[in-house]
């Protein structure tokens, strides 16, 4: 399936109509107007990486419950589907997963586990070959379900897979914003900017925030935007801001040893105070009007043309 049908099917789904009768894009305001305006409100947030390693998980597990801590609503999906970490790096014990979703055996409420702090959790499964091969219907499917949720979330952040799979691509292009994980590896950048040219050639994304993890400090994080941003000005359609960074410290390395969070367990720590000082930057950023080109955003239900508003 190419990725035009792809989010047609999405729309589709959202929208509770056949895909043949889904309206074109530049029909989709009668789509928003009929979305209750409370739906509206959740912020949507893709942690994204390109390359592993990177400590994207890490990064979305610690900023979800520095929100949640800061007295916001959040949910964190784990949407690496059948590689899943957030339940292990949490330590918790799900008996079910989104297949058991997809398959109606349960309901998304139902699925959520609570974590440490308030944060709740939807659990993909590890090792799990089925959930690692799902198509953009089941991609949608799972959209829909948080689109039906009778109270959304303030905040939904959505761990994504690594790498250019669709499992990442979809998830990404459907959220408000995305959020970029490098640090400082040639093979990190690199793979953070092959990220970020095909969510803006093949999904019209043209902003990402970009977080700097496991660096010195501030001058070198900077160092490292500066050098993904200045390839990205040359050569994309696309914004590439600073969204913050994490020192190394070890507190964080124990901290996900002993599957906490390291703003749970270590408050005051070097990377747990760089994380609620993300969550404030977060808070903060200002929403886009509309989702940009050819872009489903998580409870509105919108879809805008080719000459349609960028955010």
């Amino acid at each position: 399936m190419d990725q035009a049908s792809g989010l047609k099917q999405m729309l589709s789904a959202m929208s509770g109509r056949p895909a043949a009768d889904v309206p074109s894009a530049h029909q989709a305001s009668s789509l928003l107007a009929a979305v209750p305006a409370a739906r509206r409100h959740c912020r949507t947030i893709a942690v994204a990486g390109g390359k592993g390693g990177v400590g994207k998980s890490t990064v979305a597990v610690n900023l979800g419950m520095s929100l949640s801590v800061a007295g916001h609503d959040v949910v964190l999906l784990d949407a690496d589907m059948g590689l899943a970490n957030v339940d292990v790096m949490l330590g918790l014990t799900p008996s079910r997963h989104v297949g058991h979703l997809l398959d109606g055996e349960c309901t998304l409420e139902e699925l959520m586990l609570p974590a440490p702090r308030g944060l709740r959790v939807v659990p993909a499964g590890s090792g799990a070959r089925r959930l690692a091969q799902l198509d953009n219907g089941e991609h949608a499917a799972i959209i829909r379900a948080f689109d039906e949720l009778l109270q959304p979330p303030e905040y939904l952040l959505v761990d994504t897979a690594a790498g250019l799979s669709d499992n990442v691509t979809m998830f990404a292009a459907a959220a408000a914003e995305v959020i970029v994980v490098v640090c400082d590896e040639p093979a990190s950048l690199t793979d953070a900017y092959g990220l970020t040219k095909v969510l803006s050639r093949d999904f019209g994304v043209r902003r990402i925030r970009m977080v700097a993890n496991m660096v010195r400090n501030e001058g070198d994080a900077r160092a490292l935007h500066q050098k993904l941003a200045r390839v990205s000005d040359r050569f994309l359609d696309v914004v590439i801001e600073f969204g913050g960074w994490v020192p190394h410290d070890e507190r964080l390395r124990q901290a996900i040893r002993r599957q906490c969070a390291v703003v749970d367990l270590w408050p005051s720590s070097h990377s747990a105070l760089a994380f609620k000082q993300l969550a404030g930057a977060v808070d903060k950023w200002v929403e886009p009007d509309r989702a940009g080109l050819d872009r489903i955003a998580f409870f509105g239900g919108r879809a805008t043309p080719v000459g349609g508003v960028p955010r």
